[in-house]
């Protein structure tokens, strides 16, 4: 059961957030489990439904809702945009929320069933709950990047019905092998399927779908393709035939001209961060970079370059002398290099994909935070320029790169800055200098600063007296806490602790009437993570709550206050831990992928393994542990992890593992140690865990964006702290 429920979560977060928007990393995981708690809720409220012949038929239920969700709520066309405006797009919303919970909603059922009717194996069944879950993490990512993302949907249907074959009576067996083979069957017809109808810019000629990204390969032109990742980012690829001395009138690039830049030194090395599909190489080759260091966390991009369906497009650039290909996340490499790259490229890095992320985020990353440019700073040569465009974030990151050169202490940092404005693409463009700009440089670095240009071009810092109250020049001049008056957007420092730069809405932008055309960005300064978040906390504590408390208003056994408040406890503290340990230790790792793969399987083979061997602790010593071991964390794994970045990604990743497993052993035994307590009574504390789980996963997102990771793990040690005084107290959790 539980590789199938843990997988689902990952490839429908997968899904959605590609198809819909970011929005869906914290609904999914919140349907999921809710719809586990509310089974168990199930159980509880109907006794006819504690029936263990079945079992089978809530799996083969749960089975066959997780195989048509997905193809489904793709085909209810939903569109965020218009949830507040448009009646009809909100009821399609809850009837999303009850397609995909369903399948969580009847192995609940079972799951909760079989801990009731089992409970004094509760040990061995956690156990192997966990374990389940961390395998299904693992089986489920390696399907991703094996078989592609829409036959492993699929695929992993097949668990869970085998789960009800075992348990099926004889004949009835018939049912989930049917369904079985039936899945089977649909696998060729996937992409089909699990396929939301889009009308593409472009026609689409080819398309990839891993466990990193959505990739689809869009022509633009016979000699222009678009790399089209997540349904959200663009990265341009020109065809290139090898000739690197044609005219400049035959040249096509992408991006900014390099030439000046490139041909301030005789041998300029140059770093690419997000190459993309390659533009921001070629143009550095065409401009005679001598060494080239292609970056991209997206690993298959770089094999359509390198080895797949771009390389005879791009004229095997990739293999050029010249250029390095690395695969790898942009911050962890070059936090490896001291006084190295002559350019620092970053065109749209993070882009609206880096959003469309999912998997319990909200589009946090490491690439703009203060110490980020601390790292971007010591990679450049003496005579280094970074050069950084983006949509919407350089107010914050210029305040960034200010704090990052003052704790280096460099003497004023403002003088190593400029900042250009293009109205006409709607982006703006920050330089960053390793010694003192020069004004040769600023005024060279682009284009011709002239008043023919100014409608399309031109530089906001150092400003002419004409402009000199613009928004960048006030965060230079006087700090962003006097420039934040005007401005719609957060401008407050995003650093290592507190990495959301694309969370700039402020409450103070949330007004009910622009409800109706909210959009799913922050960029003019709406809440959107906020108000999303704090929807989904008024649901479960106006609605999800008060049903867990129904029990008590029935007669016979119950839980009292102190049983149901620790099994309340427990489930926000094990979520909030998941999560920002998940987050964390992205920074450590590099990629998000390996980091979420190797977090969550890590702590629920731990947690199933400490579940096994709880009965031999005492029963306040788990608790102990896991609170030593978050302070451990908090005050001393972030200098150890800081020593150990240039190891491989294989070493950071084994590092990782011996860092979390000590604490997921002792965070899987406060569950079953509470059951042991509660007895059949523990349907009614898997629900009270399943609310609390969404509400810890949800509200401690909002801790994080205002006081940062290391308050938000405090937050959960000190949730595991009040669970230890109830379960240190004798007194019994039950009552007549």
């Amino acid at each position: 059961m539980s590789v199938t429920f843990i997988a689902l979560e990952i490839l429908w977060t997968r899904i959605f957030s590609a198809e819909f928007f970011y929005t869906f990393a914290f609904l999914i995981l919140s349907l999921a489990i809710l719809g586990l708690g509310l089974g168990g809720l199930s159980i509880r409220f109907f006794r006819k439904l504690n029936n263990s012949s079945l079992i089978w038929l809530y799996l083969t239920l749960s089975g066959i809702l997780a195989l048509i969700g997905p193809a489904l709520v793709l085909r209810l066309d939903l569109n965020f945009t218009h949830l507040f405006s448009s009646g009809w797009m909100l009821l399609k919303f809850i009837l999303t929320i009850v397609i995909l919970s369903s399948s969580f909603f009847w192995g609940g059922m079972a799951l909760t069933l079989l801990f009731k009717l089992e409970n004094k194996k509760i040990s061995t069944l956690y156990m192997a709950d966990l374990i389940g879950a961390g395998l299904g993490v693992v089986i489920a990512v390696v399907l991703m990047n094996t078989i592609q993302t829409q036959r492993t949907t699929l695929l992993i249907c097949l668990p869970v019905l085998l789960a009800a074959l075992i348990q099926a009576p004889k004949w009835w067996r018939t049912v989930p092998a049917v369904l079985s083979l039936i899945v089977l069957f649909l696998l060729p017809q996937a992409e089909t399927l699990i396929h939301k109808e889009r009308k593409e810019r472009f026609p689409v000629i080819f398309s990839q779908w891993d466990a990193m990204a959505n990739i689809k390969v869009a022509k633009a032109g016979d000699d222009f393709y678009y790399c089209i990742i997540d349904n959200a980012a663009h990265a341009p690829t020109f065809q290139f035939d090898g000739d690197l001395d044609k005219p400049d009138s035959l040249k096509r690039v992408s991006g900014y001209p390099l030439k000046y830049l490139i041909g301030r030194t005789d041998s300029c090395t140059f770093l690419s961060l997000g190459a993309g599909g390659g533009a921001d190489v070629l143009n550095a080759l065409y401009e005679g970079a001598t060494e080239i260091h292609a970056v991209e966390v997206v690993p298959y991009l770089n094999y359509m370059m390198t080895d797949g369906f771009l390389k005879d497009f791009t004229g095997n650039m990739y293999h050029n002398k010249r250029v390095k290909v690395v695969t790898e996340d942009g911050r962890a490499y070059v936090r490896q290099f001291r006084n190295k790259f002559d350019i620092i490229y970053s065109g749209s890095t993070n882009t609206f994909a880096a959003l469309a992320s999912g998997s319990f985020a909200l589009a946090e990353n490491y690439l703009f935070t203060r110490e980020a440019f601390e790292d971007y700073y010591r990679a450049m040569s003496d005579s280094g320029i970074m050069l950084l465009d983006h949509q919407f974030y350089i107010p914050r990151l210029v305040n960034d790169a200010i704090d990052a050169m003052k704790k280096l202490n460099v003497p004023n940092p403002a003088r190593h800055l400029a900042v250009y404005d293009f109205p006409g693409r709607g982006r703006m463009v920050m330089l960053m200098s390793k010694q003192p700009m020069e004004k040769a440089t600023w005024e060279n670095a682009l284009y011709d600063l002239s008043s023919e240009n100014y409608p399309q071009f031109r530089i906001v810092y150092p400003s002419p007296d004409s402009i000199k109250n613009n928004l960048i020049n006030q965060i230079v001049e006087n700090g962003w806490r006097t420039a934040q008056e005007n401005s719609a957007t957060d401008l407050s420092p995003s650093t290592d602790n507190r990495p959301f730069a694309a969370q700039m809405g402020m409450w103070k932008n949330f007004h009910v009437s622009e409800l109706e055309t909210v959009q799913p960005w922050e960029f003019k300064g709406f809440p959107l993570a906020k108000l999303l978040i704090t929807i989904i906390l008024l649901v479960i504590g106006l609605l999800i709550i008060p049903i867990n408390l129904i029990p008590f208003l029935k007669k016979g056994e119950k839980l009292n206050v102190r049983g149901w408040l620790y099994f309340f406890l427990i489930g926000i503290a094990f979520m909030t831990v998941e999560v920002i340990l998940i987050q964390k230790y992205t920074l450590f790792i590099g990629s998000s992928s390996y980091a979420f793969m190797t977090i969550l399987f890590s702590l629920l083979l731990a947690s199933g393994i400490g579940s096994f061997f709880s009965s031999r602790f005492a029963s306040t010593t788990p608790f102990l542990g896991i609170i030593a071991w978050i302070v451990l964390d908090v005050l001393l794994f972030g200098f150890l992890t800081e020593k150990l970045v240039l190891l491989p990604i294989s070493g950071r990743i084994l590092v990782t593992m011996v860092l979390i497993l000590p604490l997921g052993f002792f965070m899987g035994m406060p569950f079953p140690k509470g059951t042991l307590r509660v007895g059949s009574l523990v349907d009614w504390g898997f629900a009270v865990n399943g609310a609390a789980s969404v509400l810890g996963s949800t509200a401690i997102m909002l801790v994080a964006f205002n006081y940062g990771y290391r308050v938000a793990l405090v937050t959960g040690a000190f949730a595991y702290f009040l669970a230890m005084l109830l379960m240190r107290s004798e007194r019994v959790w039950i009552k007549e």
